[in-house]
């Protein structure tokens, strides 16, 4: 049985690859066909499917936040369907990922299904997305056919991967939402198609999630992160293609998103049929609520010492030999501590080591200079500049922990901008306390026996820095809490998903308290609070204890496995209508 259907899509995309592809709607006419034949789902149920195995395809696994978010789903799926196989399917695997990822999990290099930059060093993202498509040009019908290309040699790789291991679910995450690669998206929607697989797509961040048309926005509206991938949508040919398959409204997949705001769009704005979209929150690991003791804590930051320096005592590189060698350490991006001037060193360990941390990528929209604005309008403060003249054996880390993207090498630059600011205002003797750390990820060194959790990394700091400008749901918030570490954030748009992820509309016990990050000037009541959180942390027990049990009914693994069962439920039911 499992020949003829191996044999049988082998034969459907021994078809499509005879298509001829003149432009983007001859790909779509190609969709048109695949989608009137659609068959349902059985005659396997979805348990039956779920226990032959989930395939979660994205463009790379790393120490990021999808990552993360994949390890959560296959872990639900695991408690609903003990013993499934699970299979990542991505471009990449980084060396970190070893950190996220199972030992025991399946994993599938499917080359060319990279995304952004990484997709053909970002040779084909520019073409469809910086650079003009004229309609029914030469240029816009030959990366038609290009992309054709690619999709038919990616999907033939995943349909013959999908019947070798036999896998009953596919999983995408943010390929058919956020477009880093318009081949493995297409490929992805020509996979589930040609083998009858059902798919649950999930959605983090969508193009039109800060990007619009030039035309739409109103007179002395800024530019949005996302703009580049309305460039072309006068190119009915290319941006209804491209429409199409953001996300593939196909009759074997569901739509999984991460905020409330996303599903209300795909409902009302795209018409998908709402028994097919679903909202997800996250859970949280049950050793997020666990209280950590000032000794577990001076222990995680030994070992995050390790990480950083490759020694307990930290020697911290002068801020401006690293901006020298910036362009070589983009490359390798291996964990640094920054510092005015040689000959410092570093102990986090110590009892006076104020630790900041975002836990971020470095990237525009995290906004990661905002946390040294925060920081100089704090020694511009009284009760603290005050108590750290005094008390000279404080020091002050700021520590963000996620890579830096090649692309955004100039929201790095911004923040060192940012950081020298501060150096040059303060006195030298306040400046030589001052420190930047960049982890890129990294949870573990040659050094150590056993990997730092990120539950770990919250929990060995002082304070959470959160300024990012937009956010599908704005992780840092609800894991804060759990951690018992208070948070200072921006209230990022949109701001009903902000308002949904403090439970800004819940009782009063089920709201996160959080202090917020402001647009202008610092105000005394915030930075009040910061102080009180870094020299009398004891002040903000109430506050982290209020937190940890609002968040707990919330973002459960236990409600995230409720979900799901819901999800596949849906997914059983036969829906043959358009």
């Amino acid at each position: 049985m499992v020949a003829q259907k191996r044999g049988h899509a082998s034969v459907k995309i021994d078809d499509l690859k005879g298509r001829e592809i003149e432009g983007g709607d001859s790909i779509t006419e190609v969709l048109d066909d695949l989608a009137r034949r659609a068959e349902p789902v059985s005659p396997a149920s979805i348990g039956e499917r779920l226990a032959r195995g989930v395939g979660f395809c994205t463009f790379a696994f790393d120490i990021d936040g999808v990552s993360m978010e994949v390890a959560k789903y296959a872990r639900c799926f695991e408690a609903i369907s003990p013993g499934l196989p699970v299979h990542c399917i991505a471009g990449t695997f980084a060396d970190k990922a070893d950190v996220v990822l199972d030992p025991t999990w399946h994993r599938f290099r499917l080359l060319g299904a990279d995304g952004w930059d990484k997709w053909d060093n970002g040779r084909w993202f520019a073409a469809l997305f910086y650079k003009d498509l004229p309609p029914n040009s030469d240029l816009s019908s030959c990366l038609a056919r290009e992309m054709w290309r690619q999709a038919i040699e990616l999907a033939e790789l995943l349909v013959i991967y999908i019947e070798e291991h036999d896998v009953g679910i596919l999983f995408p995450v943010n390929t058919n939402s956020n477009p880093g690669n318009l081949a493995f998206a297409l490929a992805i929607v020509l996979a589930a198609e040609v083998t009858g697989t059902p798919v649950i797509n999930n959605n983090h961040d969508f193009y039109w999630e800060g990007g619009k048309e030039g035309c739409k926005r109103r007179r002395g509206e800024a530019p949005g992160p996302r703009d580049h991938f309305f460039r072309n949508h006068d190119n009915e040919a290319f941006f209804g293609l491209f429409q199409r398959i953001f996300p593939w409204n196909g009759r074997r997949w569901v739509q999984v998103n991460i905020n409330n705001a996303q599903t209300r769009r795909l409902i009302d704005r795209f018409h998908f049929r709402p028994e097919n979209v679903f909202t997800i929150g996250t859970g949280l690991a049950p050793e997020y609520f666990e209280a950590c003791t000032p000794a577990q804590k001076r222990e995680s930051r030994r070992r995050m010492a390790l990480v950083l320096g490759g020694e307990p005592a930290i020697e911290p590189t002068p801020v401006a030999l690293f901006r020298e060698h910036i362009g070589s350490w983009m490359q390798e991006q291996r964990p640094v501590v920054c510092g005015l001037q040689a000959g410092e060193t570093l102990d986090i360990a110590a009892d006076g080591a104020l630790y900041l941390l975002q836990p971020t990528r470095v990237v525009d929209r995290k906004r990661v200079w905002y946390d040294w604005d925060l920081i100089a309008a704090l020694f511009d403060y009284p009760p603290f500049r005050d108590a750290f003249e005094r008390r000279t054996e404080l020091t002050l880390t700021l520590h963000v922990t996620g890579p830096v993207p090649l692309e955004h090498r100039a929201c790095l630059e911004q923040m060192l901008d940012h950081y020298e600011a501060v150096l040059a205002r303060v006195p030298e003797a306040i400046g030589r306390r001052l420190f930047m750390a960049l982890s890129v990820g990294r949870q573990t060194s040659h050094n150590m026996a056993e990997a730092l959790r990120m539950v770990d990394i919250y929990q060995l700091s002082d304070l959470v820095l959160f300024p990012s400008l937009t956010e599908g749901r704005g992780l840092p918030i609800p894991e804060s809490a759990a951690a018992g570490v208070p948070i200072v954030c921006s209230e990022y748009e949109p701001k009903s998903v902000f308002d949904q992820v403090v439970g800004a509309d819940l009782p009063t016990d089920q709201q996160i308290r959080y202090t917020p990050f402001p647009d202008a000037a610092y105000g005394e009541e915030i930075l009040a609070d910061v102080t009180a959180f870094l020299l009398d942390p004891a002040s903000g027990m109430e506050r982290i204890e209020h937190n940890r049990l609002a968040v707990k009914g919330r973002f459960s693994f236990d409600a995230l496995s409720g979900t799901f069962a819901e999800i596949l439920r849906a997914l059983e039911i036969e829906r043959i209508d358009s």
